[in-house]
């Protein structure tokens, strides 16, 4: 009932959004096995709702992530939060998945193919 309700909701969410592009995190195995097949199966979901919308999905380590916003990979969840908040004037996450979620998106404008596209763009025309 959990993965349906979290396709239901996403599918709302890309729907209501329309979404050009998706990133997502990447999985990574801790110790905890079960923890970690739920994770997997909740990141399933969620890339089948992106698939079924025809986004490009962009694929980010956890790692990344963290360099990109804090700029250290192995940054804890209080620092991501707070780079967050400074990077996005205004954003108030509530959680940690909900900042780690911006700074997913914040990695992605940075990485993404083609994100520099625009700067080059910029620089071409001055």
């Amino acid at each position: 009932m959990r993965l349906l309700s979290l396709h239901q909701q996403l599918t709302e969410i890309v729907a209501q959004h329309a979404p050009d592009q998706a990133a997502i995190e990447q999985t990574f195995v801790n110790r905890d096995g079960a923890g970690t097949l739920k994770l997997g199966q909740a990141r399933g979901v969620a890339m089948l709702v992106l698939a079924q919308a025809g986004l490009p999905v962009a694929e980010y380590a956890p790692n990344a992530v963290k360099k990109a916003v804090v700029g250290v990979g192995h940054a804890d969840k209080r620092q991501v939060d707070h780079m967050v908040r400074m990077q996005l004037p205004g954003a108030a996450p509530v959680g940690p998945d909900a900042a780690d979620a911006l700074a997913i998106a914040i990695c992605h404008a940075l990485y993404a193919p083609g994100a520099g596209r625009l700067a080059a763009a910029i620089r071409m025309a001055s």
